[in-house]
C-alpha cells in the first residue's frame, strides 16, 4: 500500500506530502538523544549506573556524539537509559554526579526541552 512521506510520492519525487497546491516535506520527528559520558557511577537507590564527569549528547545507532565527537577514540560511555534531560543540571534527575555539560551538544539538543519556543519554519521562502 502507498503512503505519501514514507515511500515518495506517485510522481517519484522523495519524501514529499502534498498539502494543497504545493509540496511541503513530511513533519519532523522529535530526536530523542542519549547520553555518553567520561565517568560513571553507581546509584544504590535505583540500582543502576548513571553519567559522571563531562556529558554529550549521543544518537542512538551512531558511533558519535552529536558535537561530532568520537566515542571510541574519545572514551566515552553509552547510557541509552539516560535521557538527554535528565542529566541537565536544572533536572536534578541523574544529574548528581555530572561536572560538565558539553555545550555545542546542549545547544544542537536544545537545552530548553519542552518549554522551549518552537523554531522558525520557512514555509514558502523567497528566491
Amino acid at each position: 500500500m502507498w503512503t505519501p512521506g514514507l515511500l515518495g510520492t506517485r510522481d517519484g519525487r522523495r519524501g514529499g506530502v502534498r498539502r494543497g497546491r504545493r509540496w511541503a516535506e513530511p513533519m519532523a520527528r522529535t530526536k530523542r538523544y542519549g547520553v555518553a559520558a567520561s565517568g560513571r557511577w553507581w546509584d544504590e537507590e535505583d540500582n543502576r549506573r548513571l553519567p559522571a564527569g563531562e556529558v554529550h549528547a549521543w544518537e542512538r545507532g551512531m558511533n558519535e556524539t552529536v558535537c561530532g565527537l568520537s566515542l571510541h577514540r574519545s572514551q566515552l560511555l553509552r547510557f541509552p537509559g539516560v535521557a538527554w534531560t535528565d542529566v541537565l543540571p536544572e533536572s536534578g534527575g541523574a544529574a548528581d554526579a555530572v561536572r560538565r555539560v558539553c555545550p555545542r551538544c546542549a545547544a544542537a539538543a536544545a537545552r530548553g526541552g519542552a518549554g522551549e519556543r518552537p523554531r522558525r519554519r520557512h514555509i514558502d521562502p523567497r528566491p
